[in-house]
């Protein structure tokens, strides 16, 4: 991918705080939601008050701060992501984007079966004991990866992909906002995503929501607001045939926004976030009604459905719009990983800045 700016200090320093910011806020969303995923809005309500979650609470087991399947995904999408910049930057090589994210998600898959790192592990994310944990994994990405599907760079969108053709639940859609940001153009990010999506998803809503987040990310990325990223994105997506679904989901979302003051029940008019229009439909909803990125992260986990997949992707937005230091630092302080996953964004970020 080539450079999109020649960048001053100023502008570098504040593209690296929304890379942080994206990743650590889809971190924050994705452990606020963690505990109550699976529960009712009045399961939630009975459970931590009239409000819901008012902020970081403990999951089954007694832990504060853990992260799912959404973050670890979306970690190893970040290595695949660096990994095929890297290659591309030193050695000229393109199109070998679908190959290494894949081979990075099934790096991920071994950490949902196996104990941790084995002796032929040497460093990487691979390594990194704390991501062996089974945290509700998605059926579709875990049969998906079983496939060893690697997208053909060039091919068309719109047809369903061969592996799980009929699949649009949002487990692609919540690990894809590090495609959005690597300072390409949108409209490529939104076909790498798309494409590397295809890996387990083969349903054109499931991995259409996956391109669109990563191209809202560029936008935001780039200093666009939420409103005008989702606008140029709907933009980009009435290009590509299938795209219906996404398209009046994220319509939905824009309307809702302008409707009044949030609430908990208008998110559930968007739907349980259970599929991948769903769940970025109310991610983008939340990003734009709540006057703060706390009541937005709050009113992203407080519904009947898939609390930390709707935190998360609301996280990345609000993340990449605002950098790490407009995310509530106390809350983040209980994040499971924050160290690692610091030091991956700023890596990233020294990655993706290099001609």
């Amino acid at each position: 991918m080539n450079d999109l700016w020649n960048l001053s200090w100023e502008a570098e320093a504040l593209y690296r705080a929304r890379v942080r910011g994206c990743l650590l806020g889809g971190a924050l969303g994705d452990a606020l939601g963690y505990p109550v995923e699976f529960d009712s809005l009045e399961r939630i309500r009975a459970a931590h008050g009239p409000r819901g979650v008012t902020g970081p609470v403990p999951d089954a087991d007694g832990v504060v701060g853990r992260i799912s399947d959404d973050t670890q995904m979306t970690l190893f999408t970040v290595e695949g992501v660096q990994q095929a910049h890297t290659r591309e930057r030193l050695k000229g090589i393109g199109g070998g984007w679908s190959r290494l994210v894949r081979w990075a998600y099934g790096r991920w898959l071994d950490t949902q079966t196996e104990p941790g790192p084995g002796p032929d592990v040497h460093g990487g994310l691979a390594a990194q004991r704390w991501l062996y944990a089974r945290r509700a994994p998605g059926n579709a990405c875990l049969s998906g990866l079983r496939r060893e599907h690697f997208p053909d760079p060039a091919s068309e969108l719109g047809p369903p992909g061969p592996v799980n053709p009929d699949s649009k639940g949002c487990g692609a859609v919540m690990r894809s906002a590090p495609f959005g940001l690597t300072r390409a153009p949108a409209e490529t990010a939104f076909g790498i995503a798309a494409r590397c999506s295809q890996t387990t998803h083969g349903h054109p809503t499931g991995y259409y929501a996956s391109g669109a987040l990563a191209a809202i990310v560029t936008h935001l990325v780039s200093g666009d607001s939420l409103e005008g990223a989702v606008l140029r994105t709907l933009r980009l997506l009435a290009r590509h045939p299938g795209h219906e679904e996404t398209t009046a989901a994220l319509n939905r979302a824009l309307d809702l926004a302008s409707e009044g003051d949030p609430a908990a029940e208008k998110v559930e008019s968007l739907g349980a976030g259970w599929i991948a229009e769903e769940a970025l439909a109310i991610a983008v909803y939340c990003a734009l009604a709540a006057p703060r990125v706390t009541d937005a992260l709050l009113l992203a986990v407080n519904h009947s459905g898939d609390s930390d997949s709707t935190g998360a992707i609301c996280g990345n937005l609000l993340g990449a719009r605002h950098g790490d230091h407009g995310l509530p630092q106390e809350w983040l302080e209980r994040i499971e990983g924050r160290s690692t996953i610091t030091v991956l964004a700023d890596d990233f970020a020294s990655e993706c800045v290099r001609r």
